[in-house]
This record gives C-alpha cells, sequence and structure tokens, in this order.
C-alpha cells in the first residue's frame, strides 16, 4: 500500500489527448486532483530528449503517467514496423529517464498485452512474459512496449526509482483512433458498420475468420485502474488490468452492427489474418487489491459510438 500525504502530488500525464491518456486525465480530475500538468506533441515532441529534459527540469513532476505511443492495428503494425519500434523506443526512454533524473516520486508505464507470447497459456499471468515466440504481424510494437517495461524494472532495481506497468488489455472506447488503415479492431469495425448504415451498404466485411477470442477493457476504466494503481501498488514490476470478459471477434462484430443500427450481411474475409487466436488476461492481482471495472462491453460500445457520431457531426474523427 502506497502512504497517503495531505499534500497533492503534481501528476504529469504523457499523451493526454489519446484515448488512454484522456482517460486518465478525466478520472484524476473527477477525484479531485487539480496539480494536473499536459502537453500536446506540438508543444512538447517525446522523441526530442532535448525538449523532453527541458520539461522535466522545469515541471518536476511527481507522479508521471506515460501513455503516449504511437498505437494502430494489425495493418499499420505489419506495414509499419520500423516507425512502431523506433518512436515507442525514443519516446518511454526520454521519459523515464527524465522522470527519475528529475526526482520523480511514481511513474506509470501503459504496456500491451500483444508484448505476451502468441502461444501463452490462458488466461495469460504476468510471469508468461518472454516465454514464448511473439505475434509476427506486431513484433516490433510489442518489443519496444517489454523494453520499456524492462527499463522500469532497471531503473527501479538500480536507482530505486518506483516505476511500473500496467498491462491493459485490448483497450476501446471515447477518443479512440477511427482511421481506416490505422485504428484498432473495435474503432475500425465501428466505422466501417457506420459508413456502410450511412450508404446504404448490404454488407460489411471482416478480416480473418471471426474465431479469435479477444478481452477488451473500456477506455474509462483503464483510466480508474490507472489511477487506482498510481494510489495503491508498490510491488513493482508489471501488473495485468482487463475486464475479465472474453468475445469472439465474431461476436463482437454482432454486437457492434447492432449497436450502430447496421441491417445487412456481415462476411468474413478468410485470406487475412486472424492474429492471435485467444487473447485474455489474468486479472486476479488487480482484482485482490480492490479494484474491478464498471463497464460491460455493450454498454462501453454504446458510450464509445455516441462519441463517434458527435465527432462526425463535427468533422472531428481522427
Amino acid at each position: 500500500m502506497i502512504a497517503k500525504t495531505s499534500e497533492q502530488p503534481k501528476i504529469y500525464i504523457a499523451g493526454h489527448r489519446g484515448m488512454v491518456g484522456g482517460a486518465i486525465e478525466r478520472t484524476v480530475r473527477r477525484r479531485n486532483y487539480t496539480n494536473i500538468v499536459t502537453r500536446t506533441h506540438a508543444e512538447l515532441p517525446l522523441d526530442d530528449r532535448a525538449q523532453v529534459d527541458a520539461f522535466f527540469a522545469a515541471e518536476k513532476p511527481d507522479w508521471v503517467f506515460l501513455a503516449a505511443a504511437k498505437v494502430g492495428g494489425i495493418a499499420a503494425n505489419d506495414t509499419q514496423p520500423a516507425d512502431f519500434i523506433r518512436e515507442n523506443l525514443l519516446i518511454q526512454t526520454h521519459v523515464i529517464d527524465a522522470a527519475w533524473r528529475n526526482g520523480a516520486q511514481r511513474l506509470l508505464f501503459l504496456g500491451s498485452s500483444c508484448i505476451y507470447p502468441r502461444e501463452a497459456r490462458q488466461p495469460i499471468r504476468e510471469d508468461s512474459l518472454l516465454t514464448g515466440r511473439l505475434e509476427p504481424t506486431n513484433s516490433a510494437y510489442a518489443v519496444a512496449k517489454i523494453a520499456g517495461k524492462e527499463m522500469c524494472d532497471a531503473y527501479r532495481k538500480q536507482h530505486g526509482f518506483d516505476a511500473f506497468t500496467a498491462m491493459p488489455s485490448n483497450v476501446y472506447g471515447i477518443g479512440d483512433n477511427f482511421h481506416p488503415e490505422h485504428s484498432h479492431v473495435i474503432a475500425g469495425m465501428m466505422r466501417r458498420f457506420h459508413e456502410a448504415k450511412a450508404s446504404g451498404a448490404q454488407d460489411v466485411v471482416i478480416w480473418g475468420t471471426g474465431k479469435p477470442m479477444r478481452e477488451f477493457i473500456f477506455s474509462e476504466d483503464l483510466g480508474d485502474a490507472c489511477l487506482f494503481l498510481m494510489e495503491n501498488y508498490a510491488d513493482g514490476g508489471m501488473i495485468n488490468a482487463g475486464s475479465g470478459e472474453e468475445v469472439s471477434i465474431a461476436e463482437l462484430a454482432k454486437m457492434i452492427g447492432e449497436v450502430v443500427g447496421f441491417g445487412g450481411t456481415i462476411r468474413f474475409d478468410t485470406d487475412r489474418p486472424d492474429g492471435t487466436m485467444r487473447k485474455v488476461m489474468d486479472n486476479s492481482r488487480i482484482l485482490a487489491l480492490g479494484w474491478k471495472p464498471a463497464t460491460d462491453l455493450r454498454n462501453g460500445l454504446a458510450q464509445m459510438y455516441d462519441h463517434f457520431r458527435q465527432a462526425s457531426e463535427t468533422g472531428n474523427v481522427r
């Protein structure tokens, strides 16, 4: 358990305009934390070490949530591996090192469930890391995230820096990226169903067989989990944070179609890759600490679609 003080920490949220960083910011503000520092990419490019060093030297945050990252779906990861590994290594290296050198008390690094082996035993425990081969379609991104986790552990061991890794399951929700080529699975599907409904299309095509099983956590639940861990988790290393709700891609597609109101046919392009066939996490450690998710998948999808429609109407869809 983390010792509580009466003085509020100064909080820096790296990546506050992204889906997870935005959820963390909404959570900390809702919990009445007021000393919060954010910067856009234009104001502070995290791949520029000199600017990151200058920011930390000037601001000296106490808590750092490192949610900034270059992210994308299967297609983007598979076709742009150099961009994914380079940018993520630079971002996390600069932020973790500068946070330690400038006296940050705690740092939470956001991992990704893709760092676990493709054939990991299910549900996936934290100690499954590095016990098998990665999924090849996103191995570059996964290796970068593994390096970030190892960097947190190394700085903890050598320097006593209280840095640790939160390992979410697949994330979806408010502020997601709906780019037709670079989005994650739920956002990509939601956009396709929405556009099919608007155009009167008779069917929507989904990559793969529909058989893979996935676990998804709503962005707002993950934001809540991250603050909970920052306030309560003291063991270092990494800890899983998922919903515990498992669904097949076929079931997911049907559910998104229903939420959107699409009445046509769903077809599966079996010539396209499935990715890992099953990925559900063992969340027993965070549940034992007293945290649990508040949003089931259908309700989360409905909230996500409401925000997507609002963004579409104002031309603000990413």
